[in-house]
């Protein structure tokens, strides 16, 4: 009976967060860095839905319930290596998630760089990210949320890509279309989830490197996208997870981005666990890694 009233608990928490969603394009008419072509978006479903070849950007909005709704909000990049889009995975199961405790999520379905109709595919995700926190902004009061109270969390290349955005939030990756460029796009928190971190070859996630920046990006191409590189004194609080087993993504990619955060004073919680591998998600099953959830939680609850 327990079990049974728990399965109906969280089925009524799912409703309730999809029930709350609905999609908004990123860009109102001319998508930057982008041509016109015939490519299409591919979805692949089995228990893991993959996008690739995005072409309409997206955010897909999960508004908390009213009596829940804390005001905080994250948007959320799911990984896959800068080559697809773990969108369940990493994506809207934790927005339902998070939306049912209270956090307004949102998922940005951005575009990756292994599409041909890019003209400089290094920065279409972050012209997609940097965009997707200002739309945010904008609709901040209509949401009931709080301007001040926007984060990023990303997991894997999606932890990469929300560290470049709160890392170079600064950088015009696009030129001004409307008012709402004219927000910032700064977050004001960042969660990241067993994320590649640096390009150098010593550390980075080779895959991502290669799908991100080309087979022979240049040193200075390299280092700017090393975000370990692009902590300053203005760099937002940060939540960091990584296991030391992970042999996609070394946890050294998390250890740098720590030292650099620690050098600048930034307020930082990491959690460093033994097991777990790479793209676990929620962790299910896997010993304390499952509680890593209910820590970023409870650590963006209590943060000012």
């Amino acid at each position: 009976m327990k079990k049974y009233f728990i399965l109906i608990a969280t089925m009524c928490f799912t409703l309730i967060a999809n029930a709350q969603s609905k999609t908004i394009p990123l860009w109102k008419k001319n998508i930057p860095n982008q041509l016109k072509s015939s490519e299409k978006e591919i979805i692949e479903e089995t228990n893991i839905i993959r996008i690739s070849n995005v072409q309409k950007p997206t955010i897909e909005v999960f508004l908390a319930p009213k009596k829940l709704n804390t005001k905080k909000t994250v948007l959320i990049c799911p990984g896959g290596g800068y080559g697809i889009l773990a969108w369940n995975h990493e994506g809207t199961n934790f927005a339902e998630r998070f939306a049912s405790k209270g956090i307004n999520a949102i998922v940005l379905k951005y575009r990756l760089p292994g599409s041909k109709s890019l003209t400089k595919p290094h920065l279409a995700p972050l012209q997609d990210a940097q965009r997707a926190i200002r739309i945010i902004r904008k609709n901040a009061k209509k949401w009931n949320i709080d301007e001040n109270q926007i984060g990023v969390m990303g997991f894997s290349a999606g932890g990469h890509l929300a560290s470049t955005l709160g890392t170079h939030y600064n950088f015009e990756a696009y030129k001004k279309q409307d008012k709402i460029d004219k927000l910032s796009a700064k977050p004001n928190f960042m969660g990241l989830i067993y994320p590649v971190i640096s390009m150098q070859d010593s550390v980075t996630h080779k895959g991502s490197k290669k799908n991100l920046l080309g087979k022979n990006p240049s040193k200075k191409m390299v280092d700017l996208f090393s975000n370990e590189l692009q902590i300053t004194k203005e760099t937002s609080p940060t939540f960091l997870v990584h296991s030391t087993n992970d042999k996609a993504v070394p946890v050294k990619n998390t250890l740098l981005f720590f030292e650099a955060l620690q050098q600048k004073n930034i307020k930082t919680e990491m959690h460093i666990f033994p097991i777990g591998g790479h793209g676990y998600a929620f962790a299910k099953d896997m010993k304390q890694l499952e509680h890593w959830p209910e820590l970023f939680y409870n650590w963006l609850m209590n943060l000012e």
